[in-house]
């Protein structure tokens, strides 16, 4: 693995994974392997896949870089270079208040 892929905290881990058990079972073997690529490639290359978000979105005091989508849900996460680290902040339903 290149990058640690971590939650900043263990409420934003807890809500990932409530959000996560609701989903039918392809779905979560989907977010769960792209999310694990992370660590291999937090850049990941693709249409529409991984896109860099302008202006950076703030989610309560950390801000998010960038968004993967798989299907229709959405993972907010930021790369820290310094520390090889991807910051996974949120899952959520493509929607009004996906990016708020």
């Amino acid at each position: 693995m290149k990058y640690r892929l971590l939650f900043p905290t263990h409420s934003l881990e807890d809500k990932f994974h409530k959000v996560l058990v609701k989903l039918p079972r392809k779905i979560q073997d989907a977010i769960m392997d792209t999310t694990a690529n992370l660590a291999e490639n937090p850049y990941p290359q693709g249409k529409n896949i991984f896109k860099k978000l302008t202006p950076p979105l703030k989610l309560m005091q950390y801000t998010a870089q960038y968004r993967l989508r798989i299907g229709d849900y959405r993972i907010l996460y930021d790369v820290d270079e310094a520390k090889k680290t991807v910051w996974v902040f949120v899952l959520r339903k493509r929607g009004e208040d996906t990016y708020k």
